[in-house]
């Protein structure tokens, strides 16, 4: 997911480069939404490990 981000995120960069707006705004909206979609499932297994983690012992 986060590799997903990281190419829109270069589309985005390319294409405001190249003027294109229209398509670099929609490529960056989507990184921001991937990148945030990944920080939260990472937030969500950090917290599932520590669980885990008490659980055991």
């Amino acid at each position: 997911m986060l590799t997903w981000a990281i190419i829109f995120g270069v589309v985005a960069l390319i294409a405001a480069v190249l003027g294109f707006g229209g398509i670099a705004g929609a490529a960056a909206g989507i990184a921001k939404f991937l990148f945030f979609l990944f920080l939260i499932g990472c937030a969500v297994f950090v917290v599932l490990a520590i669980m885990a983690g008490n659980a055991v012992t």
